[in-house]
């Protein structure tokens, strides 16, 4: 039974660094400006805590068909991987609330800018364009 507890807790270990992580995400995305490369760095740490957890999972319910007695230490430690999960799902899911606000107005600041948009250089062919500037033809 040793393994299975050991596995638990680090299961423990990965959900509250997980929790740190979401934390720090929820923090980038409330600013005003997000930071872009400390965000991409959070993904990475968080898909990496994630594959850490899926693996951890898979050791537990290996370790669990060998260890199949029951134990309050691992009845307790369950309770409080799960009640950490159902809690980190509510983080993510308010994450992605605040992602998708973020992801609004950058649309709304890409709407305004558009008009301003300088015209394209180069056609869908690949080949120069010819812009048309107070009357002469102008090739670029």
């Amino acid at each position: 039974m040793n393994r299975l507890l050991e596995v638990m807790d680090q299961m423990t270990a990965v959900l509250n660094s997980l929790k740190e992580v979401m934390d720090a995400e929820q923090q980038q995305l409330s600013a005003g400006h997000v930071n872009g490369s400390a965000l991409q760095r959070i993904t990475e740490d968080k898909s990496s805590l994630l594959a850490t957890l899926d693996y951890l999972e898979q050791q537990r319910r290996a370790a669990q068909k060998v260890e199949s007695i029951g134990s309050t230490d691992i009845s307790q430690r369950w309770q409080t991987i799960t009640q950490k999960t159902q809690h980190l799902r509510d983080i993510n899911q308010h994450n992605g609330w605040l992602l998708e606000d973020q992801l609004a107005r950058n649309e709304q600041a890409l709407a305004v800018l558009k008009p301003h948009q300088e015209p394209n250089l180069y056609g869908a062919d690949g080949q120069a364009t010819t812009v048309s500037r107070g009357g002469k033809k102008i090739t670029i």
